[in-house]
């Protein structure tokens, strides 16, 4: 897939307010701080699609883009940051399960793990909730040129294996860089395939 366009579509505070124009939806989420908007900004290829920070916890809206036209790349908050408020972190808690478990377009979700580190408890609790209720996703490993090849693989051979403890088989996965566009292809070509399926 080449993506030829990339508009901002508005931001909204839950899954009850939807876009004028209803088209298929393709969130991105994870830990604050794990790369999402970086990400984002590399698939689309513009550098201020979406709004990046060193302060973790930056997104607090459901934001959308609209691409090519014919679909959403929906940029969610991120979780698991404990610097907030107890309110604030319930309120974004609440945002994301409603929208994750009530987004009639929904059509996949990307799950960032940063790939420096042990997948965590907040992760893993995620992905349990994704699992129970059948909500479709990939796993985006994150950050892939912060660690030599060696280091990597051993790095996702344990994420991975944490994974299957709790799940019979792993969910599509990929490894990416927003620094050197690594996973762009295999991402976007994901996403085509899914949208061919829909209008199969």
């Amino acid at each position: 897939m080449k993506i030829t366009d990339a508009q901002f579509a508005g931001s909204s505070a839950g899954a009850s307010r939807l876009p004028a124009v209803r088209l298929p939806e393709f969130a991105f989420i994870g830990r604050s701080n794990v790369g999402k908007s970086s990400l984002i900004n590399m698939l689309c290829n513009n550098r201020k699609l979406a709004m990046t920070s060193a302060t973790p916890g930056k997104t607090r809206l459901i934001n959308r883009f609209r691409i090519n036209g014919s679909w959403y790349l929906v940029d969610l908050p991120g979780y698991g940051y404990a610097r907030l408020s107890k309110k604030e972190r319930d309120e974004i808690s609440a945002m994301i399960r409603g929208y994750v478990l009530g987004a009639e377009d929904l059509v996949m979700l990307m799950v960032l793990i940063d790939s420096r580190h042990d997948i965590g408890k907040a992760d893993m609790d995620f992905l349990s909730m994704l699992g129970e209720n059948g909500v479709p996703f990939a796993i985006v490993f994150t950050k892939c040129d912060k660690l030599g090849p060696n280091a990597l693989a051993a790095q996702l051979a344990r994420d991975e294996e944490i994974i299957l403890g709790q799940w019979e088989e792993l969910p599509p996965t990929f490894r990416s860089s927003a620094m050197t566009g690594m996973g762009r292809e295999e991402i976007l070509d994901c996403i085509d395939s899914v949208l061919k399926s829909l209008y199969k």
